[in-house]
């Protein structure tokens, strides 16, 4: 098993390994005697697992990596134990969303804030790869420019976020006061938050507390993970509302969550710990649902996690009006769910 390389720096001491160079950030490593004789762009992600492998191989393509201060070979070359690695990273480039008038939901707003109802498929702020068609671009061509700047240049107005497949409400702040108010409740946990999953299978016990530390994963750093140490905690509330299929050993359920803490993919991270993961779900979705219930996502459309923010409520940091908006399934998860009710009429074996 090969171990994490040694982390050194690279002209001025720094801790991380890390240096800002006028190219861009500067990225130093040594690599471990576990990592000799693997193709370089493999023992690469284990020493920088901050960059993926293909992020690696471009880097590589790219001649932005050096081995003993020399151009690196390429991503087939062999790896050697004791190797000087340093990779100068291009400069990022400028997050500065631009307006655009795409369609929302709107279910409040005034002179503070903002609440949507944000649709699947839309992500909330500038992210790599996602550089528009967020929720951010909305917003700036809707609110124009008493959008909050508290999130910064990438992220007015974002109080909070919903996963970029995850549908339902959301608020966003329109003055600099309203952010710092709600940015407050959100940390104290002072907000009403449900949402409703369709999961494959139904978690056990069918109704519970899920407390649990959730950090990256340690071995795909694009996931998150439940973690024995580290991480933050984690807590969700959860009941199982109605089984499909059978009631012992269910193909499918409706399972209501209830976040106490908002961490990164919580509700999915947590579901599929307790082996009913969100259908549809790319990531968390290991092992596949009965065939009926694959027909059933195939025809209902659905393309996304089966994960909607049904209910989001909270005190209006200006006015103290207790606030809370409730929002349908949308299309796709409405008609999922059709389809698997319509399985508890078929055969129960």
């Amino acid at each position: 098993m090969s171990g994490p390389a040694t982390s050194e720096p690279h002209d001025a001491p720094d801790p991380d390994g890390k240096e800002e160079g006028e190219s861009g950030e500067v990225l130093t490593a040594v690599l471990d005697a576990a990592t000799a004789g693997l193709r370089l762009d493999r023992a690469l992600a284990l020493a920088f697992p901050e960059l993926s492998r293909a992020r690696l191989q471009t880097l590589l393509a790219e001649g932005a990596v050096e081995i003993d201060g020399a151009p690196a070979l390429g991503a087939s070359a062999k790896a050697r134990a004791g190797a000087q690695v340093q990779i100068v990273l291009p400069p990022p480039e400028a997050a500065l969303p631009r307006p655009q008038a795409l369609p929302l939901t709107i279910l409040f707003e005034d002179a503070d804030l903002i609440v949507v109802d944000k649709p699947a498929g839309m992500a909330a702020h500038p992210a790599p790869g996602t550089p528009d068609g967020t929720l951010v671009n909305a917003l700036l061509a809707h609110c124009g420019d008493s959008l909050s700047g508290i999130g910064g240049v990438a992220r007015p107005g974002i109080v909070h976020r919903l996963d970029k497949d995850t549908s339902g409400v959301m608020v966003a702040a329109k003055s600099d006061r309203a952010h710092r108010a709600l940015a407050a409740l959100f940390a104290a946990h002072d907000i009403e938050r449900r949402y409703v999953a369709l999961t494959r299978g139904a978690p056990e016990p069918r109704r519970g507390v899920i407390g649990t530390r959730l950090g990256r994963s340690p071995h795909d750093r694009k996931k998150m993970a439940v973690l024995r140490a580290g991480g933050r905690e984690a807590v969700t509330r959860y009941d199982t509302e109605r089984a499909f299929g059978r009631e012992v050993r269910p193909l499918a359920a409706r399972v209501a969550c209830e976040l106490e803490t908002g961490r990164t993919h919580q509700i999915r991270v947590h579901l599929a710990s307790r082996g009913a993961p969100c259908l549809g779900d790319p990531l968390y979705g290991s092992g596949r649902p009965a065939q009926a219930v694959r027909e059933a996502i195939a025809e209902a459309g659905l393309a996304r996690q089966a994960l909607h923010a049904a209910v989001l409520g909270f005190v209006h940091p200006t006015t103290g009006e207790r606030l809370r908006f409730e929002t349908p399934l949308p299309d796709d998860m409405a008609r999922l769910q059709h389809r698997l009710a319509a399985l508890e009429r078929g055969p129960k074996g």
